[in-house]
């Protein structure tokens, strides 16, 4: 995913922000790297071992794995709060800069866009999506796609497009009015998106079927990315110590416990429900908050070793690449499958999912590895030079 780098700017406390959590949030964060490859390693499971795979054909025990593999689609969720967090710190930090606006946008311009263009120029060279999709795409509405008629053909990028809607509008939020009212909006997002869902889903079923891509709007996954800017914003306007936050990140664990048992009954592990439709995500974003917390307050304290994790940060320096890329990767496996050019292994159907998996998903990971130093570093290098 797109997300900002863990190397962070603290500045100073400014308009009120008192920054007495600076072990918290410091110029380096690593650990966070360390997140962000958790969360593209759940989306690598997710689309190996659940999407697109009829279960049925599998006994109920590995029945059972493959289906909790559906978890990993969370994973942009995760992307979602962490991205809020990060981008947030950023421009809060920064409001006061002369060239506030210039330096977030090249800078985000530069991360982004290289490789998001080779994504869309490789899906229309391999006719793997229809021109009007890439079209659409390459204007960041890849997720609102079906309002216009368009199957999403290429599916990880509607978050890419709910991420750009956030950039879009919240530096302007964000320099503009002061942190208070900047928390209030945040709250107003968290509180307004699970009726923004549940509107969409009455609407969606008075058509007979309610499609999980109406999820996907901008409007209905916001609370995520609000989250995480909330997150950021009460670390640095409030005087919180670390056993304050030890018990914030406790309480945000326990509330999801509690709304998951009394909201088991109504139907939230199911988004083809009211509740669920509604209230799915909200425990969700909480305990990714409750994880951010946490991981924040080890990398910072004397046991900071438990946060760090080599392979981990590997995966979030390739993160990027790797999300644009491996679903390309897994769908030429399937053609070249289905045109008969690999051949079936004569082996259990769970296995060869297993090697599936290790084989594609090496590919990817390589692919993703050399995009980011030869292709994508040479444009990150230029964030000194132009902001």
């Amino acid at each position: 995913m797109n997300q900002e780098s863990a190397t962070l700017i603290v500045s100073p406390p400014v308009e009120n922000s008192r920054l007495t959590t600076l072990s918290v949030l410091r110029p380096v964060m690593p650990e966070l790297d360390a997140v962000r490859g958790i969360a593209i390693l759940a989306v690598l499971f997710y689309h190996g071992f659940y999407w697109a795979i009829d279960l049925s054909h599998f006994p109920p025990a590995k029945r059972l794995f493959l289906t909790l593999m559906w978890a990993g689609r969370l994973g942009v969720n995760l992307f979602f709060v962490l991205s809020g967090f990060l981008i947030t710190t950023l421009l809060v930090n920064s409001r006061n800069r002369l060239d506030y606006y210039r330096r977030f946008y090249v800078r985000r311009i530069l991360r982004i866009v290289p490789a998001y263009l080779l994504t869309l120029a490789t899906l229309l060279v391999a006719r793997a999506a229809p021109l009007n999709f890439v079209l659409l795409s390459l204007v960041y509405l890849s997720n609102l796609t079906p309002l216009f008629g368009i199957p999403i053909a290429y599916s990880v990028l509607w978050s890419l497009a709910v991420e750009e809607h956030f950039y879009l509008v919240w530096p302007a939020i964000a320099r503009n009015i002061s942190n208070r009212a900047l928390i209030t909006t945040c709250l107003l997002v968290i509180a307004a998106s699970p009726f923004s869902r549940l509107l969409s889903f009455y609407l969606a079923q008075r058509h007979g079927w309610v499609s999980y891509k109406i999820f996907d709007y901008t409007w209905n996954c916001a609370d995520g990315l609000a989250c995480g800017a909330l997150l950021s914003i009460c670390l640095m306007h409030f005087s919180l110590s670390r056993a304050a936050l030890w018990k914030i990140s406790a309480t945000l664990s326990l509330l999801v416990v509690a709304i998951w048992i009394v909201a088991l009954p109504f139907g939230i592990l199911s988004q083809h429900s009211p509740v669920g439709a509604a209230l799915q995500m909200v425990p969700l974003n909480f305990i990714f908050v409750a994880l951010l917390i946490a991981v924040l307050l080890l990398g910072s304290g004397p046991y900071r070793q438990w946060s760090r994790s080599p392979v981990l940060e590997f995966f979030g320096y390739i993160s990027y690449g790797l999300y644009l890329y491996h679903l390309m990767v897994f769908n030429a496996f399937q053609w070249l499958f289905a045109n008969g050019l690999i051949k079936r292994l004569d082996i259990d159907p769970f296995w060869a999912l297993v090697i599936r998996f290790l084989a594609i998903g090496s590919l990817s990971v390589a692919v993703a590895y050399l995009s980011r130093k030869y292709f994508e570093e040479p444009f990150l290098r230029l964030k000194a030079r132009f902001a």
